[in-house]
């Protein structure tokens, strides 16, 4: 295997210490098969209309062979705190991390995809501790940021039905089982599907969520009645729709056959993530000018070590269904970065949201915005939550 459990198993409770410790046979091969990449001629366009450039994932898979070191990412997961428990079947992964200030909120974070609980890992010290970098303890947080079924090192799912809504329910039997009785959540991407879901469900224990990619479809009334920045918008998104979403509709319905390749070359793993990198962030030209080379290793690796190219697609082909106009009646805040793959109004989440306690819209921040800009994450999930503090 390659994570070794902690010994201790908490027969009450179900939680599981976790250590992670990969063979270092692994990363041997890693790097070996990064030395031997049959490459593909570069791209007949100066843009990214062909999208990945040679020269610039050639660059990336050279510093992983040559100077990234895993080791360094796998102790910050060990020192996070990491756990186990089994759902469902499922052996679900986690990070733990309880607040010094003993009444603070739990916070319940998802990712999504491509990306991992590496996402936030800048933010885990100023959610659950405030007061050590520079803010008020009565913001605090008790965090726990699992990695879905079939990413990271949860379970790969043996068998269909874990969609995002199965995913929701598992939640919040796994803060149930942590002992907290009342909690909020938050996510973008599948994160904001999942939490979406959740809210939906409307658990007792779940106060509220935030999302920072709300599942919000204008309505017909709306669209023959649009303001100027709706209209600019609906401009903006085109060209994702018509050439953004080939990695969706692949995953959708090829996840399998899409799965051998990324299984086997970590070249073709870095490739189809690190594009997505470039797609989605607020950055100055390449993704490297917001995140070092090692930070986009870190969560690349979170999907080759454990090999889940094909159960990470697999989301996809399980709950592309969801992506359509919901209802949910419970607190809702959304922060609408500048970046994020789709803007929508106020107005149109209003159909969708009863009870928006918070939006914010901002003028810098992408897809991943607690990597790419976790001091204002931080801000936005502080505020969005004060007013569910004290209910």
């Amino acid at each position: 295997m390659p994570e070794r459990p902690s010994s201790g198993w908490n027969r009450t409770t179900g939680i599981h210490p976790f250590t992670l410790n990969i063979e270092q046979d692994r990363l041997v091969d890693f790097k070996h098969r990064l030395a031997r990449i049959r490459w593909p001629e570069k791209k007949t366009v100066k843009d990214w209309s062909q999208r990945a450039p040679l020269a610039q994932v050639q660059a990336l898979c050279d510093h992983g062979q040559n100077r990234y070191d895993w080791r360094t990412c796998e102790a910050r997961l060990n020192a996070a705190g990491q756990l186990t428990t089994v759902i469902d079947v499922l052996r679900i992964h986690f990070l733990h991390i309880r607040s010094p200030t003993a009444d603070a909120l739990p916070l319940l974070p998802t990712h999504g995809w491509p990306g991992s609980i590496t996402e936030f890992m800048k933010v885990l010290g100023p959610l659950s501790d405030p007061a050590a970098h520079g803010g008020n303890p009565a913001d605090a947080f008790h965090l726990v940021v699992p990695s879905i079924p079939g990413y990271g090192f949860s379970e790969r799912p043996a068998e269909i039905g874990w969609s995002v809504e199965h995913i929701a329910t598992a939640w919040t039997t796994l803060m149930e089982r942590l002992g907290y009785s009342r909690f909020v959540a938050q996510g973008g991407d599948w994160g904001a599907a999942v939490r979406t879901a959740l809210a939906e469900q409307a658990p007792p224990g779940c106060a509220g969520i935030h999302l920072n990619l709300p599942i919000v479809f204008p309505s017909k009334e709306d669209l023959e009645n649009l303001t100027p920045k709706e209209a600019v918008a609906l401009e903006a998104v085109k060209p994702y729709r018509e050439t953004g979403m080939g990695y969706a509709n692949q995953q959708a319905t090829k996840p399998q056959t899409l799965g051998y390749g990324l299984t086997d070359s970590p070249a073709g793993q870095a490739a189809w993530i690190y594009e997505k990198f470039h797609g989605w962030t607020d950055h100055q030209g390449t993704p490297e000018t917001v995140f070092t080379r090692d930070e986009l290793l870190d969560n690349i690796m979170l999907y080759w070590l454990p090999a889940n190219a094909a159960s990470s697609a697999r989301l996809d082909w399980e709950s592309s269904h969801f992506f359509r106009a919901r209802k949910v009646e419970i607190p809702v805040g959304v922060s609408m970065f500048h970046k994020e793959l789709i803007w929508v109004s106020r107005r149109w989440a209003e159909n969708s949201y009863a009870n928006i306690i918070h939006w914010n819209d901002l003028d810098k921040g992408g897809h991943f915005v607690a990597f790419e800009q976790p001091e204002l994450f931080t801000q936005e999930l502080r505020q969005c939550f004060r007013s569910l503090r004290s209910a």
